[in-house]
Formats: C-alpha cells, sequence, structure tokens
C-alpha cells in the first residue's frame, strides 16, 4: 500500500488540532464554573490579578490563560490577558442571547456516558435522557436557552401564520418537551394573556422548570405535568410546541398524533430542530459534525430507550419529519424561519 506521508500528516494535524479542542473543552467549562470569563471582563489581567479576582490559585489561572490564549478565546500581550467585546459577548452572559460555555457543559457532561454508549453499541440497547450526567440537562439548557432568547419572541413566533395576534389576546399553549421551562418562561413573560402548559417526562428538569416559572414571576399562568409527548394533557390547544426535542424520541409518530389530537380547530405546532439537510451528504459540514457527534452519544440512544421503533437521530433533515408529520395526518408543513443551528417549522392539521 502507497501511503502519501504528506495527507498522512495533513490527517495528523487535523487529529491534533481536534485532540486540542477536546481539552479545551474542560478549560471552557471551568472558566464558566469558576467566573473566570466574567472576571476578565472586567479589565485586562494578569494572572495573579485575575486570580485575586475569582479566588483561584494563581498557577492554574496562568496556565488557564495561557491555552486560552492559544485557543483564541482570549487576548494576550505582553503578560497581560483580556477579552476582546465580541469574545465577552459570547463567553460571559448566561443569560444573554449567546452563551458559548453552556455548549461546552452540554459536550463534556455527554462524554461521561462514553463508556455507557460503547456498551449499547454492542447490546443494540439505548440509553436514557435520563441516565445522563447533570451537567447534560443543565448544559442542553444554557445553550439552547440562548439561541430561544435570541430568536422565539423576534423571529420565529412571528413568522408563524396569525400566532402571535392570539398569544396576545390570550391563548393556551402546549409547551412539549420542555425541559427546564425556557421557552414556557420566554412565551409567559412575553404573552400575559395566554397560558403555558409545559411537559417532559424527565421529573428532575419539571421541578427545575417550576421553580424557574416562580423566579420569573410566571407561575400563575404557567402549569408543568410529568408526561411524554405521548401522553401530555390538554386539547383544543392554540399552540403547541416542540423545541430541540423530536428528534430524541422513540415514537415521534405518536407524538405527533397526540400533538394533532390536542390542538383546537386552528392550532398550530411550531417544531424547532437541529439544521439539516435531507442525506449525509448534505450534512458534511461543521454544523452537521457537531450534531451527527451529539446524536451519537445522546439522541439516538435515548430514542433507542423508548417504545415506537424510531431513531431519528439529530440530523433528520426536513423530509423525514415531514414525513412524520403527514401520517400523523397534519396537511400543511413549511419551513418559516432559521439560524444557523436550527430549522423552523409551522404545521398545520
Amino acid at each position: 500500500m502507497a501511503v502519501d506521508m504528506d495527507k498522512v500528516m495533513e490527517f495528523v494535524g487535523k487529529a491534533v488540532a481536534d485532540v486540542g479542542a477536546t481539552f479545551a473543552a474542560g478549560s471552557v467549562v471551568l472558566g464558566h464554573r469558576l467566573g473566570l470569563y466574567r472576571a476578565l471582563a472586567e479589565g485586562p489581567a494578569t494572572p495573579e490579578e485575575l486570580a485575586a479576582r475569582t479566588d483561584t490559585t494563581p498557577r492554574y489561572v496562568a496556565e488557564w490563560l495561557a491555552g486560552q490564549a492559544a485557543g483564541g478565546y482570549v487576548q494576550y500581550d505582553d503578560g497581560v490577558y483580556s477579552l476582546s467585546e465580541e469574545q465577552a459577548f459570547a463567553l460571559t452572559d448566561p443569560d444573554g442571547p449567546l452563551y458559548v460555555p453552556g455548549a461546552f457543559v452540554l459536550a463534556t457532561g455527554i462524554l461521561r456516558a462514553e463508556p455507557t454508549i460503547a456498551e449499547a453499541f454492542r447490546s443494540g440497547a439505548g440509553v436514557g435522557w435520563h441516565e445522563h450526567h447533570e451537567d447534560v440537562f443543565l448544559g442542553c439548557e444554557s445553550f439552547f436557552r440562548a439561541g430561544y432568547i435570541a430568536h422565539l419572541l423576534a423571529e420565529w413566533l412571528p413568522a408563524l401564520d396569525g400566532v402571535v395576534a392570539k398569544l396576545e389576546r390570550g391563548a393556551r399553549v402546549a409547551d412539549v418537551g420542555c425541559g427546564h421551562g425556557a421557552t414556557t418562561v420566554l412565551m409567559a413573560e412575553a404573552y400575559p394573556a395566554s397560558s403555558i402548559a409545559g411537559s417532559d417526562y424527565h421529573e428532575p428538569s419539571i421541578e427545575i422548570a417550576r421553580k424557574r416559572a416562580a423566579d420569573a414571576g410566571v407561575s400563575e399562568r404557567t402549569t408543568f405535568e410529568v408526561a411524554s409527548a405521548q401522553t401530555f394533557t390538554g386539547t383544543g390547544y392554540d399552540l403547541v410546541t416542540t423545541f430541540d426535542c423530536v428528534h430524541d424520541m422513540g415514537d415521534p409518530l405518536g407524538a405527533a398524533r397526540r400533538i394533532r389530537a390536542a390542538l383546537g380547530p386552528d392550532g398550530t405546532w411550531l417544531m424547532v430542530e437541529p439544521l439539516a439537510g435531507d442525506s449525509v451528504a448534505a450534512n458534511l459540514n461543521p454544523v452537521g459534525r457537531l450534531f451527527y457527534g451529539a446524536s451519537t452519544l445522546c439522541c439516538v440512544p435515548a430514542a433507542r430507550s423508548q417504545e415506537g421503533g424510531y431513531s431519528l437521530g439529530a440530523q433528520a433533515g426536513p423530509a423525514a419529519l415531514r414525513q412524520v408529520a403527514t401520517d400523523a395526518g397534519f396537511t400543511r408543513f413549511r419551513r418559516v424561519a432559521g439560524t444557523p443551528l436550527n430549522d423552523v417549522y409551522e404545521i398545520r392539521p
């Protein structure tokens, strides 16, 4: 076999970059947990100064800062480190429209399950969402919430035919697979005349969702129940929402049928899913790589842990999602919005 060593070294360089990124993920999570980014955003600092601001040890902080500078996450100039305005925007506000560290909390949390996933590869069994480390739930909320803050109220809901007017007048909404309730709370805050019912099969997440709603002062117009997408209660909803969860379901068709039954005569299903094409070839890009990785370690195992026989995965694509909706009896399916990470669909009976 003839091997082109230049191509080998090109590949090795790619692998080195990926290993470096893997280690860097842990460092970003440290920056998140210890408040290092937020403290550095207060102004340029030496390692000693940043350690003093965060009650940490200078030697550890020095190594962390050097690695962050090497990765382009902080600026370095003659022994002093700082954040550019753009870096501070992306790294320091967990309640803002972009919070990069949340993605790393999610990713490193998922990686903790690798031994369990390896065994699932051999057995064919599933690994439930509830079986993952707590960081998966916290990181998922942090990562996705930023996108919802940026886009849900300003772009996605206004893209739906007549829905915002209903919400302003007072609508009944079911937020299915709500997790920690980020989207439930956002909608309740924005539309005080409406009532929002969140549901999720993961009881610890529902407990947190109730607390999030109470902290936001919207408990009177929100309710939460522990229920799957196939069993959530209520009918006559004006809007049913599913955010980044249909592809995780073992029975998305059952969920779609339940959603259709739960909608009122002129109701709308808002489905938000990861950005994807309809084929592997269409997804051979950085976003596809991100979602295929997450799907291998989390989404497909979660679906295989449930009844139903589906495992769509995070790169299901619009054709597969449309087929689920059509099989459930919906007649209208259209893409109404999107982001670099999401596709947004309006689905009607």
